[in-house]
């Protein structure tokens, strides 16, 4: 099969296209034929060497995570799926190895989700890795309806999800973003404000009583989130582990096809939506990745197989 792949930690230059056999299915794993791969910041900071320090790599790497595409094959125990099935996922496993940049991959089971049908592949393929990580640092604050949420870094990839899905919830949103950004925010539900000094002032203004959840996205904001935190309220991180020291939680993103059953559930019922920045044919992987470290776009980036 087609795949982009490396055989050592480093920039850009280190992805080679390659011919790389079909991956071998495991009970409880099917095989995707993949459509589209979303592009994620992990991905280039794996390929850095920026988690060596936590999970074993096994080369040649094929890197990427998100991934939409139809089943080619079902493995030994696998009753949910059938050959055909449109399918998405967050596909980390256990160690660096078989990622979604290639024309095949195996996925578990467990986190394999039916792809939304209101979704194009590129869309799908956006929405596995940012939308759980949303989904769950929420979730895990026990966000509803009587809550006033603080999204910070509200128009970036995660943070405009958590906008869409906070909103799902019934809560009040304001978020942080620049001011380009705001009207774009707005059609997503949300009460933007603008970062930079003062901004615990100017959410201070929308919430006088303080806001009952804060969801930070971008690490840097800890001392804002405690000056505007109501009491009793509750916190939780994506990029600063500090938090912990502050009450709050750290949390990373966990493979969860039943958490993304209900992000697609939620697509479908048209409360989540999935902006696609860019797409790029496979070869132009390198590419991709300069974009998502340039760190300007405005939606997925998308890799189509």
């Amino acid at each position: 099969m087609r795949a982009m792949a490396y055989e050592t930690y480093g920039g850009t230059e280190v992805l080679k296209e390659a011919s790389l056999p079909i991956p071998k299915v495991a009970p409880g794993e099917v095989l995707v034929r993949v459509e589209s791969a979303g592009v994620n910041p992990v991905d280039w900071k794996i390929m850095a060497g920026g988690l060596d320090g936590l999970m074993d790599v096994m080369y040649p790497v094929v890197p990427g995570w998100d991934v939409a595409g139809r089943i080619a094959r079902v493995g030994i125990d696998v009753p949910e799926f059938a050959e055909g099935d449109e399918v998405v996922a967050y596909a980390r496993k256990d160690y660096i190895h078989g990622g979604t940049f290639a024309e095949y991959v195996s996925v578990p089971v467990r986190a394999l989700a039916r792809k939304p049908a209101s979704l194009d592949w590129d869309q799908a393929a956006g929405l596995p890795l940012a939308g759980l990580t949303a989904y769950q640092l929420l979730t895990r604050l026990g966000t509803g309806p009587a809550d006033t949420v603080l999204v910070h870094g509200a128009a970036g990839g995660v943070g405009s999800f958590g906008v869409q899905i906070a909103t799902s919830f019934g809560a009040r949103v304001i978020g942080t973003a620049s001011a380009h950004n705001h009207e774009r925010l707005r059609g997503l539900g949300c009460e933007p404000v603008e970062y930079g000094e003062g901004l615990a002032d100017r959410v201070r203004a929308l919430a006088p009583d303080g806001v009952s959840v804060v969801a930070d996205f971008v690490g840097g904001v800890l001392d804002v989130t405690l000056a505007v935190l109501a009491e009793g309220g509750r916190h939780a991180s994506i990029a600063d582990h500090s938090v912990m020291g502050a009450g709050g939680q750290w949390m990373w993103v966990r493979p969860s096809g039943r958490d993304l059953t209900e992000l697609g559930r939620l697509a479908d019922a048209g409360q989540l939506t999935v902006t696609v920045a860019r797409t790029f044919p496979l070869g132009a992987l390198a590419e991709a990745f300069e974009l998502s470290q340039a760190g300007h776009t405005a939606g997925k980036i998308v890799i189509k197989i």
